[in-house]
C-alpha cells in the first residue's frame, strides 16, 4: 500500500503537470518531448528501468547505498510510477485538448478570462472525471502488479508475497493475496465514482 500509494501521487502529479504543458504547448518542442517521455515510460520494463537508475544512481553516483529497501523509496517509486506516469500523461493532453476545442472555452476567452483560469478553472476542471478514472485504475493495478519492482529492490510487497506462496506451493496465502487485490479494486472503483459527484456537482444532481 506505501508504495503504491506513494507511486500513484507521483504518476498523479507528474502526468498531469506534463500533460497540461504538452497540452498549452500543442504541437512544438515541448509537446514532443513530453511525449517522447511518455512513449519512453511506456516502454520501458520496470525491471531494466530499476536495475538502470541502481546502476547510476547508487553505483556510479552513489547517492544512495545498494541495499535491500535502502533507497527509501525513492527509486522503487521512480520505477513503479513511470508506466501510471506516462499514462496520465497521454490521457491528460488529449481530454485537455479535447475541452479547449469546445465553443464554451473559446466564450470565455472572449470575454477576457486570463489564459491561467482558462487551463486550470475550465478545461483542467472539466477533464478531472477522465483522470481520476485513470488515475484510480492505475492505483489498482500497482497494488498486485508490483512483483518486478518489488523483487528487484527487495521489497517485501503483495506481488513477492504472492510469488513466493506460489513457489512455497501455500495456497491458501495465495488465494488471500488474489482477495485483497481484487476487494482493493472494488474499493478504488468506489471512491473513483465518489469523487465524480465532488469533481462535478452535475453527476451528484443527477
Amino acid at each position: 500500500l506505501l508504495l503504491a500509494a506513494t507511486s500513484t501521487i507521483v504518476a498523479i502529479i507528474g502526468g498531469v503537470g506534463i500533460g497540461l504543458l504538452s497540452a498549452v504547448k500543442r504541437f512544438s518542442i515541448w509537446d514532443n518531448l513530453c511525449m517522447f517521455l511518455a512513449l519512453i515510460g511506456l516502454s520501458t520494463p520496470a525491471f531494466y528501468l530499476g536495475l538502470m537508475l541502481m546502476l547510476v544512481v547508487c553505483v556510479k553516483l552513489q547517492w544512495l547505498p545498494i541495499t535491500p529497501q535502502s533507497t527509501a523509496l525513492i527509486l522503487p517509486t521512480v520505477t513503479l510510477s513511470s508506466r501510471s506516469l506516462a499514462t496520465i500523461a497521454r490521457m491528460t493532453r488529449s481530454s485537455t485538448l479535447e475541452i479547449l476545442g469546445q465553443d464554451y472555452i473559446q466564450t470565455a476567452r472572449a470575454q477576457g478570462f486570463s489564459k491561467r483560469k482558462v487551463i486550470f478553472g475550465c478545461a483542467l476542471k472539466n477533464a478531472m472525471n477522465a483522470i481520476v478514472t485513470v488515475a484510480g485504475l492505475q492505483f489498482g493495478l500497482l497494488i498486485g502488479g508490483a512483483v518486478i519492482t518489488e523483487k528487484v529492490f527487495g521489497w517485501p510487497g503483495l506481488g513477492d508475497l504472492i510469488v513466493t506462496s506460489i513457489k512455497a506451493r501455500d495456497f491458501q496465502v495465495v488465494q488471500s493475496a488474489i482477495l485483497v487485490i481484487a476487494a482493493s479494486f472494488v474499493v478504488v472503483n468506489l471512491i473513483v465514482d465518489l469523487l465524480y459527484a465532488v469533481i462535478n456537482p452535475r453527476i451528484k444532481l443527477s
